[in-house]
């Protein structure tokens, strides 16, 4: 035994296993700020036994939150952005800002503008004659006197913030107000932008992760935050869903009743992701939760708030993929509104569905889907179909139309690549390509002599889904962004990145999980690599934009001469179907 145990010492060595708490959101959190937080509401008041002694809730303040100071004008949060992040009022105000919405530009955001015929023609000569040239009109942060940005914090904050709000509709929170937390917990984008409204206020920021756990403990918070919730945002997406939208006040309130909101998967599945690619496609398999199992009673519907989750049925000895589903699919419908043609039909699923990635779902059970759905409502009525071909009499020998969707190991290939999430990715079919690189040229022309992508990336059979922004559904690459730099030109448009606002951090590169944003160094018109007072080199994020100025569109797909590119919908499993038959 003994020299079996030196053999295992020679190759290996031990080492710490990392903790969740081994990267603290505040590492300075003191001592003293933790007992000011631990007399304050709502903490004051919470019962300290009911937390485990492995997260004690003292434990989840010092690791998971971290006291903030604002200043008049300063950005707590943007309309439109993804955030990890709760905040609770401890002194001072903030404004929340309902309409109408603040500038774009106010905010760190890009303009929204199209260049012209003659603009797009003189683009061909007026570039920079070096690659990422920066340019001294450039409105670099201080340069533009309608913003700036805090140097410390990386912030964005409004000048002159009495004035821009002066004819605005705004909302003033006051100590004690918790705001943001249905956004970090449920992955959705922000829905108002929250400004600093007095000389000083102290907010105390929670990341969703000590959140969730406080209220996985404490029932009074959750309780509060499920009333917010249930008032607001699922009353809303009940009353405009086709299944529900036809019932009055009372039955509405009834339905966010019972109602039950649930999430599956990591919310950082980017991350995961990228770590279990290594492993291989069974380690990413593997880590998909169940959510329903084929052949279990189906006890109600999922409706699909926030996140995507893998619709598949037996086939054989494994399982093959059916479809990929995201916000709006509802998923278990078919099985209650067949029971209502035939009483006698066991309830039982006739599909399993796993999370992919993160999810949050709305549960409906049975007896009210029973009770409050419209049965007049076909499976086709709904706003998102989960499973691509209809149903026979028996689902055990349901025919699979293979012609209204791509081939099983394309579906499996999409589902380990996550390529369900894109909206335009760039799909490029070898062999039609010549690799005449006509699609980078005309990048680069669009875009001061720097391509925004890489005719590379991953392969199967003939197709490459080539390293450009996918411009997804659910853009990971915008959490945590300081400055709003990258954002999207509207509500499910195009994701940029404003290069007057990004002080080049890359986060957004770090969370992209495919490979789709680059770090670059800039250089002045001269070509000379700019670099700040410690001479590091100044860099920026670079990503496809999908040519937004671009009255024409991509100009990587209109300069192929040969029909082997395209900007393709990969939410929906019939896109690429119907591209690779046109060709």
């Amino acid at each position: 035994m003994a020299k079996t145990n030196n053999n295992l010492a020679s190759i290996t060595r031990k080492a710490a296993r990392p903790k969740r708490w081994d990267d603290p959101l505040d590492p300075a959190m003191s001592d003293a700020t933790l007992d000011m937080l631990m007399s304050t509401e709502p903490f004051a008041s919470m019962d300290e036994s009911a937390f485990p002694a492995g997260t004690p809730l003292r434990g989840i303040l010092k690791a998971d939150t971290a006291v903030r100071d604002y200043t008049v004008g300063q950005i707590v949060l943007r309309k439109g952005d993804y955030g990890t992040s709760a905040f609770l009022l401890l002194e001072g105000e903030v404004d929340v800002i309902l309409r109408p919405d603040v500038d774009p530009a106010l905010l760190g955001r890009a303009p929204s503008v199209k260049k012209s015929f003659i603009g797009r023609f003189s683009q061909l000569w007026n570039n920079n004659p070096e690659p990422e040239g920066w340019r001294k009109k450039s409105p670099r942060a201080a340069d533009n006197p309608k913003f700036s940005i805090n140097k410390e914090r990386g912030s964005v904050y409004l000048q002159d913030y009495p004035q821009i709000v002066s004819e605005a509709q705004t909302v003033a929170l006051k100590a004690g107000q918790l705001f943001g937390e249905i956004s970090a917990l449920s992955r959705m984008p922000r829905t108002a932008t929250v400004v600093a409204s007095t000389k000083q206020a102290r907010l105390l920021e929670f990341s969703w992760e000590g959140l969730r756990d406080i209220m996985r403990y404490d029932s009074a918070l959750k309780k509060q935050i499920d009333k917010i919730y249930r008032e607001n945002s699922l009353k809303n997406f009940l009353r405009h869903h086709p299944l529900f939208s036809h019932l009055d006040e009372a039955d509405q309130v009834q339905l966010c009743e019972e109602a039950q909101l649930e999430n599956f998967g990591e919310y950082n599945w980017s991350g995961t992701y990228l770590r279990l690619a290594k492993d291989g496609d069974e380690a990413i398999t593997a880590n998909e939760p169940v959510i329903v199992r084929e052949g279990e009673y189906s006890n109600g519907i999922y409706m699909i708030s926030a996140g995507f989750c893998r619709v598949s049925q037996k086939y054989g000895n494994g399982e093959r993929t059916l479809n990929y589903i995201g916000a709006g699919s509802v998923f278990g419908y078919e099985e209650i509104a067949n029971r209502w043609k035939n009483p006698q039909q066991e309830l039982n699923s006739l599909y399993t569905l796993r999370s992919l990635g993160y999810a949050y779902l709305i549960f409906i059970p049975t007896p009210s889907v029973e009770k409050y759905a419209n049965r007049g409502l076909s499976e086709a009525d709904l706003p998102s179909n989960p499973i691509p071909n209809k149903r026979s009499e028996s689902a055990s020998t349901r025919p699979v139309d293979e012609s209204a969707m791509p081939s099983a190991s394309l579906m499996e290939f999409m589902g380990e690549h996550r390529f369900f999430n894109g909206t335009k990715s760039m799909v490029i079919d070898m062999d039609r390509c010549t690799r005449c690189d006509d699609c980078v040229r005309a990048c680069a022309s669009t875009h001061d002599g720097n391509p925004r992508f890489l005719r590379h990336g991953p392969m199967i059979d003939n197709l490459m889904f080539a390293n450009a922004c996918m411009h997804c559904v659910d853009p990971v690459c915008m959490i945590g962004c300081p400055t709003g730099a990258i954002h999207r030109t509207s509500f499910g448009g195009e994701v940029v990145i404003n290069p007057a606002t990004c002080i080049g951090c890359g986060t957004c590169a770090a969370n992209c999980p495919y490979d789709s944003i680059r770090m670059v160094e800039i250089r002045s018109s001269e070509g000379e690599f700019l670099v700040d007072e410690e001479y590091q080199p100044i860099l920026k994020a670079t990503k496809c934009d999908l040519c937004v100025e671009q009255t024409s569109g991509p100009a990587c797909l209109n300069a192929c001469p040969h029909d082997a590119l395209s900007r393709t919908d990969l939410t929906q499993v019939s896109s690429l179907t119907q591209w690779l038959k046109r060709k």
